[in-house]
């Protein structure tokens, strides 16, 4: 049975924090909230742990999936990004958007798109989310909250618990975070090109 944990949308808990890296770290699959909807998340390294997701999402190795990065210093890490690419991260950034890019030596090569070589990445504008990312000092897996055969995010963390307390290790509850995934946007080729429309503002990116 999972763990539960009540945390602040706006003062996070420093003590609950820690935990939930702690767990992560152990191998843990949580779920999480962040600036457009609920997340699972995991361990970057951690194979079983994306096996469960997957399952979960009943999603296979083609799917594109998507690193929480803290910062653009971090996102640079794992991403190849050039000036006008950062411009557009920058203006942009934290906010709920995914950007495809393609991912650096940094990325496990069982995380990259098969054919492209490349990965999802966004920044949250989510406190919990970013208090978590700071205390791992690395990017968390993770993968929007829509079940197989479901085409909408979980997003009330009791409903989440009811449903899935058997199938994860920790539900984070942090309130009420929108129903909407991200705006997914594929910068692999320079110019942006929209492959969903979501909780970020298309208008922004200049489109």
């Amino acid at each position: 049975m999972s763990q539960f944990f009540q945390i602040h949308p706006d003062n996070p808990q420093v003590r609950l924090i820690k935990r939930a890296a702690e767990l992560i770290r152990e191998g843990a699959v949580v779920i999480y909230p962040t600036d457009s909807a609920y997340a699972l998340g995991c361990h970057l390294g951690d194979r079983k742990a994306l096996d469960r997701i997957m399952q979960l999402r009943a999603v296979d190795k083609h799917h594109n999936f998507t690193l929480m990065c803290r910062d653009l210093s971090e996102l640079g890490t794992y991403a190849k990004v050039d000036n006008s690419t950062f411009r557009l991260l920058k203006a942009n950034t934290p906010g709920a958007y995914t950007f495809v890019l393609p991912g650096t030596s940094e990325v496990p090569k069982r995380l990259l798109h098969e054919k492209r070589k490349s990965i999802g990445l966004r920044i949250p504008d989510n406190r919990i989310a970013l208090a978590i990312l700071e205390e791992l000092n690395e990017p968390l897996l993770t993968s929007t909250l829509i079940l197989a055969g479901e085409t909408e995010p979980l997003n009330d963390p009791y409903d989440i618990r009811d449903r899935l307390e058997h199938q994860v290790d920790l539900i984070i509850d942090g309130g009420y975070c929108g129903l909407e995934p991200t705006t997914v946007v594929d910068l692999r080729d320079g110019a942006p090109v929209i492959l969903r429309e979501g909780a970020g503002s298309v208008a922004a990116l200049g489109l």
